[in-house]
């Protein structure tokens, strides 16, 4: 079973567009601040490349997936 975590931050824009869509959304998605946890952004720095937010990190048979672009994250995730 594929599981989905957000990194983000309150202050961006983008990630709000992206939480604002969550309650909408009918699968979990574990939310990762990376302001308030600097290991967060140590991980999203390491997995994903760059520190970029909003992020979802999509894991699924043992691969991982990093999707930037909060329109992006949110039509991906309202096809589940």
């Amino acid at each position: 079973m594929p599981s989905y975590a957000l990194y983000y931050y309150d202050g961006c824009p983008y990630c709000q567009r992206v939480l604002g869509a969550l309650p909408n959304i009918k699968v979990d998605v574990e939310k990762r601040n990376t302001m308030r946890n600097p290991d967060f952004r140590k991980e999203l720095i390491q997995g994903g490349g760059r520190s970029t937010v909003p992020c979802l990190r999509i894991e699924e048979n043992g691969q991982v997936r990093w999707m930037y672009e909060s329109l992006d994250i949110i039509s991906y995730l309202q096809k589940l």
